[in-house]
């Protein structure tokens, strides 16, 4: 993985969700046109800046692996490297092997950066088989461009 030396702005903080941020968290993924189902408010981190949450990650957990997911920057706080910071941090707090899907190549190239890869259908855990089922179906027959990747460090990923 290439270390990004990354720092939030002087007026943001990062920390662990709270019962109070759901609202703002649910706006978040429904503004970015994101799934909504899964939203638990504690599989979340987000950051805060000012007193109003501009940024939310979380981290899925399903029977030996791990999802980052809901991953979303408020538009008027894009291009000041939130979403990167955001991914090492939940990269750092990933406690099994981690996957992730995502809607085009651009995102996929993203999330490349630090150290995700292609995953084919046969590397994926048993218990993200169903959940990523549709999207690799997706892919095939309607040819949606969604990506399933694997962070490599935790020794998955292959090219399909």
């Amino acid at each position: 993985m290439t270390k990004l030396s990354l720092s939030l702005p002087s007026e943001c903080i990062l920390r662990r969700a709270s019962a109070q941020d759901s609202r703002s968290i649910w706006k978040l993924v429904l503004g970015a046109k994101l799934d909504p189902t899964q939203l638990r408010w504690q599989q979340f981190w987000v950051i805060d800046c000012d007193g109003h949450l501009v940024a939310c990650g979380q981290l899925r957990n399903f029977d030996g692996a791990q999802e980052l997911g809901s991953l979303v920057v408020a538009p008027k706080w894009r291009d000041r490297g939130l979403g990167s910071f955001l991914v090492q941090h939940l990269i750092t707090q990933a406690t099994e092997p981690l996957y992730l899907e995502c809607l085009g190549k651009g995102r996929a190239q993203f999330f490349s950066r630090f150290g995700f890869v292609p995953v084919s259908w046969q590397e994926l855990p048993r218990s993200l088989k169903f959940k990523f089922g549709v999207s690799f179906l997706g892919r095939k027959v309607l040819r949606i461009p969604v990506e399933i990747l694997g962070f490599r460090e935790w020794g998955v990923g292959s090219r399909e």
